[in-house]
């Protein structure tokens, strides 16, 4: 009876199997649910060959039941290539549908190459559909008399399938339209021009086509905000006073180092002329010396000198007595 019972239950364990690998590799409900549904497939060489080539048969029965009840004939096999791509066949799906109610003209093989390439096909179609707006950073240039504007700008831009592949992101855009700004308040007279007519930017700025090269179009350009900065001329001639003000105190400083180096050379000068007066000086009570003894010199002679001596002491003592009352009047 045990062995009985062990048998049976190794039977309707087997049999339980059977069914879940069988409903595994034939999905009986998904064939049902398309035919109902109007997708035509077979369930041995579409389904069964799906589970076979590794594809989910959910996700491609439920992408064909949607294309078709939109009115929209997809291939199956295109489908499955697309999935085993690596490719987002429900979103490449929605985005045809909704490409299709909007009229646009967007192809499988371009959805699929827009899902390939890393893009969010469903949202590119939204954004063909619904444009997008997009805030510039704040924007900071000078006008030609010196004065900084700050700036934003919104720009509406509308995805361009064409383009969606290869195409430039928004940063591309924001650069473009950031570097325009620049541009066109740096080429204005005034910043008061500026800000009298700021839509003179957007029309200068729109002008140059910055969407080409790009996945979107630009619609239109919008300066959201203007604000005057700082005065960066009043700021570039107060550091280039500054500048020659150092110059000048160092070319100053350079002309007192050499005057004192003069001056010091002078001293010099003057302190060896005095040396060699004192030397001098020195031979003179040795050639008197010599002169007596030679009998060139008298001893009135001498007296003589002496007094001529003395009375050129007295004088210059008088001299300088004199240019001191002066200075003292004069001070």
């Amino acid at each position: 009876m045990e062995a009985f019972t062990g048998v049976s239950l190794l039977v309707i364990v087997g049999i339980v199997f059977f069914l879940i690998l069988f409903t595994y590799f034939v999905p009986i409900g998904l064939f049902i649910t398309a035919y109902f549904s109007g997708v035509k497939l077979k369930i041995f060489k579409d389904l069964v060959g799906m589970r076979l080539r590794k594809v989910s048969p959910v996700v491609i029965v439920r992408s064909l039941i949607s294309a078709t009840k939109a009115g929209i004939s997809l291939d199956t096999a295109l489908l499955e290539a697309h999935y085993l791509a690596g490719g987002n066949v429900i979103k490449v799906v929605n985005a045809l549908i909704s490409a299709e109610k909007a009229n646009l003209n967007l192809s499988f093989e371009k959805a699929a190459a827009i899902d390939l390439a890393g893009r969010d096909v469903l949202e590119a179609v939204k954004m063909s559909v619904l444009p997008k707006v997009i805030e510039t950073p704040m924007v900071a240039a000078v006008a030609k008399d010196g004065i900084q504007l700050k700036a934003i700008a919104r720009i509406t831009v509308r995805a361009n399938l064409e383009r969606l592949v290869g195409g430039a992101t928004e940063q591309t855009i924001l650069a473009r339209v950031g570097e325009g700004i620049v541009s066109t308040i740096g080429s204005s007279d005034s910043h008061k021009a500026v800000l009298e007519n700021p839509d003179s930017i957007s029309k200068v700025v729109l002008s140059k086509g910055l969407d080409a090269g790009t996945a979107f179009e630009i619609l239109s350009i919008d300066i959201a905000d203007v604000d005057v900065g700082t005065n960066i001329g009043a700021i570039l001639q107060t550091d280039q006073a500054e500048a020659d003000l150092k110059v000048a105190r160092a070319k100053a400083e350079e002309r007192r180092a050499a005057a004192v180096a003069l001056e010091q050379e002078m001293f010099a000068e003057v302190a060896k002329m005095k040396a060699k007066v004192v030397e001098a000086e020195a031979e003179i009570p040795r050639a008197i010396s010599q002169a007596f003894r030679e009998g060139n010199l008298g001893i009135m002679d001498y007296y003589q000198l002496r007094n001529i001596q003395s009375d050129t002491d007295m004088r210059n003592t008088i001299a300088g007595k004199d240019e001191k009352k002066d200075d003292k009047k004069n001070g």
